[in-house]
């Protein structure tokens, strides 16, 4: 006997069910040609991780039971396939002085247009990002379907790090754990998840496949690298991490059970790990909001190089555009150091200088200021003047301002209010200060392999570049020869709360 199951580990956007059920459809159809008859999709599939109140709206769950229902009707002349789909399910039980939401993390089996078997996740997770007993209510059944005579046991997520589902699972006669996931990445997470998924099959003796999520949404990345362990939990096979992919596993049944063979890919570094995590969200926070580009204000300092690598590796340089806005206590180092990053890096750079705004905050403040010494109320106020051109510029163009900020900075309080913390996504908040040196140093030295930008491309954005010359710190550039955006192609229509609801500045 021998079954091929396929992994499709895509990246998902929250609130766009139709088009994540057509990125479904799509990924079966292709999957069932090269003669697989099992597809696994990650938690949460249908309409994006994590979609927080939004799972608490009746109309909601309605359009993801009516998405649901279209990938079964797609699929349904197809034999044999079987299809799990990750997505949320349930109602509001009513009595005559209460409503109280019933709401479920379900994986859904589908095959020839029908659900054949459904799994709702037990373990609800309520740390750190997680918040799932807010809006689900825990299931207390295992689920065992059968594909081509291979009995498949369903978990999701975090009922795998638990020992009592899996348990259950076996005891309903499960041959093979098919695990979907959403787990946010952390750097070392990749490594910890396999080494507990070992746990969990040497503690129940069954092969596992574990089924993961690829892409960014609001502050949180998720870096695919599914994977595949033998009943003895030897890897059997791993997917690439930070891009989609179509990862395939062939079970064949021999004198020792189920034996599974897939590729394996190679773990990456740390570094080149980081790297890609921050790569992934930038692009997926611009891509998946429908912004045109990137905003950065540049300084000549190691902050705003990283975070300037990380958008160019995520947009291409025609997205990023970048701003250096020299005061009367600018070094020189700084300015050429700011345009010589543009330069190398082949994007869009200006220089306006603030010595008109800021020469106007002295002289309105001068009385009372008088007899005072000059401190950090002076330098507090270049970074606000510096903040105000940059957001205005943004809300000119449509860009976002992306803030170099990194964790030591906030966690210190060394950044100013409405100055260098103005901004909509704040890339490197969560990266320490000698982190951001070593892995901007590392990228710099080594570059690291590229992973592939996700299938679903971001809105088609361009700009009319002009040649322009740079100018000196105390000049600023002329409107006449400041470029122009313009959207080509409207974003997806999504869910409309589905987007934007965070910045990742505190």
């Amino acid at each position: 006997m021998t079954l091929q199951l396929c992994v499709a580990q895509l990246d998902f956007v929250v609130g766009d069910m139709a088009g994540n059920a057509q990125r479904i459809i799509d990924a079966a159809k292709s999957a069932y040609a090269r003669g697989v008859r099992l597809v696994l999709t990650p938690e949460l599939s249908l309409c994006g991780y994590a979609a927080e109140d939004l799972f608490l709206r009746p109309s909601f769950i309605t359009a993801c039971d009516h998405a649901l229902n279209s990938i079964a009707t797609a699929l349904a002349g197809l034999k044999d396939l079987h299809v799990v789909v990750g997505h949320p399910s349930g109602s509001d039980e009513r009595s005559r002085s209460v409503s109280v939401p019933r709401r479920y993390n379900l994986a859904s089996v589908l095959c020839e247009g029908q659900v054949v078997a459904r799994y709702a996740k037990r373990e609800l997770p309520n740390y750190q990002v997680f918040d799932e007993r807010r809006y689900f209510t825990p299931g207390d059944q295992p689920c065992v379907f059968e594909v081509l005579g291979v009995k498949v046991g369903l978990l999701v997520c975090e009922d795998a790090w638990f020992e009592q589902p899996a348990r259950e699972t076996r005891a309903a006669g499960a041959e093979l754990l098919a695990v979907i996931n959403a787990s946010p990445f952390h750097i070392g997470k990749g490594g910890e998840r396999e080494h507990t998924m070992a746990e969990r099959v040497r503690d129940c003796g069954l092969p596992l496949v574990y089924a993961h999520l690829v892409g960014g949404q609001d502050e949180v990345v998720f870096e695919g690298r599914s994977f595949a362990l033998q009943s003895d939990a030897t890897l059997a096979g791993r997917a690439p991490s930070f891009q989609e992919s179509s990862f395939d596993v062939m079970l064949q049944r021999g004198p020792q059970g189920l034996q599974l063979q897939a590729a394996i890919e190679p773990e990456g570094s740390e570094e080149g790990d980081l790297w890609h995590a921050l790569v992934l969200g930038v692009r997926d926070y611009i891509g998946k909001n429908g912004f045109p580009g990137a905003l950065i204000g540049l300084s000549g300092g190691i902050d705003s190089a990283l975070v300037l690598a990380i958008a160019v590796d995520a947009l291409g340089p025609d997205r990023v555009r970048t701003v250096m806005m020299p005061s009367p206590y600018t070094a020189d180092i700084s300015w050429i150091d700011a345009r010589e990053m543009a330069e190398r890096l082949k994007v869009r750079y200006d220089e306006i200088s603030i010595v008109p705004e800021f020469e106007a905050f002295l002289n309105s403040l001068a009385e009372d200021f008088k007899g005072k010494p000059l401190d950090a109320t002076e330098e507090n106020i270049q970074a606000r003047i510096r903040g105000t051109l940059l957001m205005a510029l943004s809300n000119k163009f449509g860009s976002l301002v992306l803030t170099t900020g990194n964790k030591s900075e906030m966690a210190t309080g060394y950044c100013t209010l409405y100055g260098d913390m103005a901004g909509g996504f704040a890339v490197i908040k969560d990266v320490a200060k000698t982190v951001a040196a070593t892995t901007l140093m590392a990228r710099a030295s080594n570059p690291f392999p590229s992973a592939s930008s996700p299938a679903r491309p971001a809105p088609s954005c361009g700009r009319t570049r002009k040649t322009r010359t740079v100018c000196r710190p105390t000049r600023c550039s002329t409107p006449s020869s400041r470029a122009t955006w313009k959207t080509t192609r409207a974003p997806p229509r999504l869910w409309p709360q589905a987007i934007g609801r965070k910045m990742w500045t505190r």
